[in-house]
């Protein structure tokens, strides 16, 4: 790849988010070239080089961040095309996944583990499995990870690597590969140390070798999404939005106040709305969690306090810091208990 060079704006970067949503995927003529993505694909490639391995997957532009089942390339979001699109998903869903540098290359790392494990079939070897399990093992459709466990490594949210065999190595191998990692130390004592030493004989083992599978088949390629944003856009809040336990008032008794008449109070409802911002980023950073996925969770919280009239205590820090350690609590227990989606 070359360096980035100068694009003209295309006419809907200008456009309100509302007509932006009238348009096609496939008509934004979204590509990789030119855009900050390929300085960081261009970074992906000189890792593997600098560790001896050739193969260097390609990338291509899609509905999601996903590697297809045995298929050794990378497709991205397409709004990590244009900081426009990036605007929109971040307005749309609160957050965007790969919107930074640092969370760019986290996640292409971890495709990139899955891209070299089919693009060699490491998944075949007897030791792979010794280590990481059965590949062809289903994907569970929920699970219950173990927040201490020291057997898996810890890059992606959500304990990812104890999802499935699959992503264990995916995970493992994007530990290995980033070069301020320092995995020796960092795992040192773990049980999953065994895994990143055998990750590290097992790249030294295919260095140089070219790669018996390439290619494949680019699923759901923005240049052929016929969906307009606003459909793209309803999809993805329905699957981020899952049905989600109702608040029970005996907790909102703990943290508000019924109105006494005749008294000025604070609408708990109305200073939730002012705390919005702070109180999803802090929930989010703790459970891992989902913006989009917190801020509903809020916004159900909020309008059963309107209705039942709550009012602010006189400790209005201590309202925060418990709104924040129970709706971190109940957002645990959701992850815990209920489904989730599979991050490919």
């Amino acid at each position: 790849m070359t360096a980035p060079t100068a694009k003209t704006e295309p006419s809907w970067a200008q456009l309100t988010d509302e007509e932006l949503l009238a348009w096609r995927i496939r008509d934004l003529g979204l590509t990789i070239v030119g855009t900050e993505l390929e300085t960081r694909i261009e970074q992906l490639w000189q890792e593997l080089g600098a560790r001896g391995i050739t193969f260097l997957p390609q990338c291509y532009l899609a509905d999601e961040w996903f590697c297809p089942n045995e298929v050794p390339t990378i497709a991205i979001p397409f709004y990590l095309a244009h900081p426009r699109l990036k605007q929109l998903e971040s307005h749309i869903i609160l957050e965007v996944e790969g919107g930074t540098k640092q969370d760019c290359m986290r996640l292409l790392r971890h495709e990139c583990g899955h891209a070299l494990g089919y693009a060699y079939r490491l998944w075949r070897r007897k030791r792979w499995r010794e280590h990481f399990g059965d590949f062809r093992d289903d994907y569970p459709e929920s699970y219950r990870p173990k927040p201490h466990s020291r057997r898996f490594v810890r890059h992606l949210e959500k304990w990812y690597a104890q999802y499935h065999p699959d992503e264990d190595f995916a995970e493992t191998f994007a530990v290995w590969l980033n070069p301020s990692s320092n995995w020796h130390e960092r795992y040192r004592g773990w049980p999953a140390l065994k895994k990143l030493e055998y990750v590290d004989e097992l790249m030294r083992s295919i260095a140089g070798q070219p790669a018996p599978v390439t290619g494949g088949r680019r699923i759901c390629e923005a240049s052929r999404l016929t969906q307009k944003l606003s459909t793209y856009y309803a999809r993805k809040r329905r699957e981020y939005a899952e049905d989600m336990p109702d608040f029970f008032d005996r907790d909102l008794n703990r943290i508000f106040l019924e109105a006494v008449p005749g008294q000025k109070h604070t609408s708990a409802s109305a200073f939730l709305r002012r705390q919005r911002r702070s109180i999803v980023a802090n929930v989010s950073r703790w459970t891992g969690e989902r913006k989009f996925t917190v801020a509903r969770f809020l916004q159900k919280l909020i309008a059963r306090c309107h209705e039942r009239k709550l009012v602010l205590p006189d400790e209005t820090d201590e309202a925060i810091a418990q709104t924040i350690a129970f709706l971190t609590a109940t957002v645990m227990n959701y992850r815990f208990q209920d489904k989730i989606r599979r991050h490919p």
